[in-house]
């Protein structure tokens, strides 16, 4: 490929990590990590190999970047919050990937898109690890004939907050409602007060104090699947792996009930645990999404709005989470196995 890969905020914990991914699996591809500094980027860049580095500016129109610059992708690891690298893409035709716009906040983005739905692929990833969450539970729904219910429930370790990117994010997110949002009986409600507040099991059995969000897991998951009730909640607090004396490690709880192919009712219940906290599963949903936008997985992605679960499979992801350390857990036995559903 003879472009490179603009990665916008790659010297943070997320780009550097989709980064690395992205290296480790095509060690032939131009990446430019990009950021406001120079030196930290140029570290990154160095050691990725093959790699460089340049400086990025939000708030200007051409971002800051030489017109003779041409790249074949634009990443956006942090907040376009004057959508500069969203019209970069789409003057140029190349694929953008968000991950910071949340259910709250995506409107200028559609809006963006469908004014232009023919200049450039748009894939929208600000769900739960940049749509890891959404594949996994896919990568789950093929024992039911028909899916009642999906809860999802994740643990954020308070010392796992990530780089002070991530935590603008969520402080800019949950500043925007404390409504939560859930699918119910087919139809789409907010849920506020005491209705959006709900226990969260941590894998070891400790119960902790959470909240249903709004966040994009929740429609992808209901259309993707038909299931007419979901809800997403999530709960800030000492993961198990710290409770034992270990490392921040993040623990998502994924409940299913439906119907198996017998005719019988059927529920489940599992966790997508990793050692070492959100960065490694955020990273790897990026770089999947890069991946299939590039072209170098998969048929051409057409120009227009995309979401992780319409561009991505989630086998692969399930053995991409499992290369990168990712394990699941059966709730009844907490026993630990390789992320293959």
């Amino acid at each position: 490929m003879e472009h490179s890969v603009l990665i916008m905020g790659g010297s943070g914990q997320a780009g550097a990590g989709t980064a690395t991914l992205l290296r480790r699996w095509y060690p032939e591809l131009p990446l430019t990590i990009a950021g406001r500094d120079l030196g930290r980027a140029r570290r990154v860049a160095d050691e990725l190999g093959g790699a460089t580095a340049t400086t990025i500016d939000l708030r200007r129109g051409d971002l800051g970047l030489r017109e003779a610059d041409g790249y074949s992708a634009v990443v956006a690891t942090v907040w376009d919050s004057q959508l500069n690298g969203l019209r970069h893409a789409q003057d140029r035709g190349l694929p953008y990937v968000s991950i910071s716009s949340g259910l709250v906040d995506i409107g200028p983005e559609v809006i963006a898109t469908g004014l232009r739905a023919g200049a450039a692929p748009i894939l929208l990833a600000g769900h739960w690890y940049a749509g890891l969450v959404v594949l996994a539970v896919l990568g789950l729904v093929g024992e039911f004939a028909r899916l009642d219910t999906i809860e999802v429930s994740g643990v954020l370790d308070e010392h796992d907050s990530g780089g002070p990117a991530a935590t603008a994010d969520m402080e800019r997110l949950l500043a925007a409602t404390s409504a939560g949002h859930v699918r119910r009986d087919g139809v789409f409600h907010w849920v506020t007060g005491p209705e959006a507040e709900v226990e969260v099991t941590s894998v070891d059995g400790t119960v902790l104090p959470g909240r249903i969000v709004p966040i994009l897991d929740v429609p992808s998951l209901a259309l993707a699947t038909g299931a007419p009730n979901v809800r997403f909640a999530f709960a800030i607090g000492e993961s198990a792996d710290r409770r034992r004396g270990g490392r921040a490690s993040t623990e998502v709880r994924i409940d299913l009930e439906g119907v198996d192919h017998a005719g019988a009712p059927l529920r489940t219940s599992r966790y997508l645990l990793h050692p070492e906290g959100q960065r490694p599963l955020t990273a790897l949903g990026v770089a999947l999404g890069v991946e299939r936008l590039l072209g170098l997985r998969g048929d051409p992605v057409p120009p227009g709005l995309h979401t992780p679960e319409a561009l991505i499979d989630p086998g692969h992801a399930a053995e991409r989470m499992a290369e990168i350390g990712a394990t699941f857990t059966d709730s009844a036995d907490r026993e630990s196995r390789a992320v293959h559903p």
